[in-house]
């Protein structure tokens, strides 16, 4: 499969090691200081591009990206959920020929306990008694606070009860990433938890997303590939 890069950051560098090593083909990376190269014939060869920017370059990025008609697997993080529905970036890609996944996280794990998630904060409709509380640690390079990923869950608990939980944010060192989520009340407390060793499972994520985007118009999330 032939992908294109958009973004060649740290992130950028593991996705296409990881790439090369799942057998597929580079045929462009486009950062901050060649964005003309969207206009190339390498980028339009894409079957896929993979988008990891900021999110004052993103929806430039996926603009151009649909023009020559390559659909996008897109990690930027930074805008939150609403931010992104504003955007209207899933209005403009169902039932169209734009193809688009966004996800705050292409880890397997933790799209596994935003499932989890969501399914214990409908458990937890029951039992007003428990309050929730989040901490997010990311490494020190990290620009947003709370993470996409926090905003996430967030989003996911408040859409089945309230009161929402509230997000700490902590940078240190280099954390990769650690999620966890805890109901408190009176007499116990439950706990679930994500714990990133390294970048590696967000790109390798990526690139499945980008296997599995191949060939697809519309709106999609990275829930369709790794929990249909």
């Amino acid at each position: 499969m032939k992908i294109a890069l958009i973004g060649y950051g740290k992130m950028g560098h593991i996705i296409e090691s990881i790439a090369l090593e799942r057998g597929h083909e580079i045929v462009c990376i486009i950062d901050k200081d060649n964005t003309e190269d969207f206009h190339s014939a390498a980028f339009a060869s894409a079957d896929v591009a993979i988008e990891f920017t900021t999110p004052q370059t993103a929806e430039a990025n996926l603009l151009r990206a649909w023009a020559v008609g390559v659909p996008v697997v897109s990690g930027t993080t930074g805008w939150n959920i609403e931010e992104f529905r504003i955007k209207n970036f899933e209005l403009r890609t169902k039932n169209s020929d734009r193809g688009l996944m966004w996800s705050s996280n292409y880890s397997i794990g933790v799209n596994l306990l935003f499932a989890l998630n969501k399914q214990l904060a409908k458990f937890m409709e029951a039992y007003p008694n428990y309050t929730p509380h989040m901490t997010e640690v990311h490494h020190i390079h990290k620009l947003d606070a709370p993470s996409g990923t926090a905003k996430t869950l967030q989003e996911a608990i408040g859409e089945e009860r309230l009161p929402v939980a509230d997000i700490e944010s902590i940078r240190e060192g280099e954390v990769p990433g650690i999620h966890t989520i805890t109901w408190d009340s009176e007499v116990d407390t439950i706990t679930i938890s994500h714990s990133a060793k390294s970048r590696k499972g967000f790109a390798l994520g990526a690139v499945i997303a980008a296997e599995w985007m191949k060939g697809k118009t519309g709106w999609h999330e990275f829930s369709e590939v790794i929990l249909s």
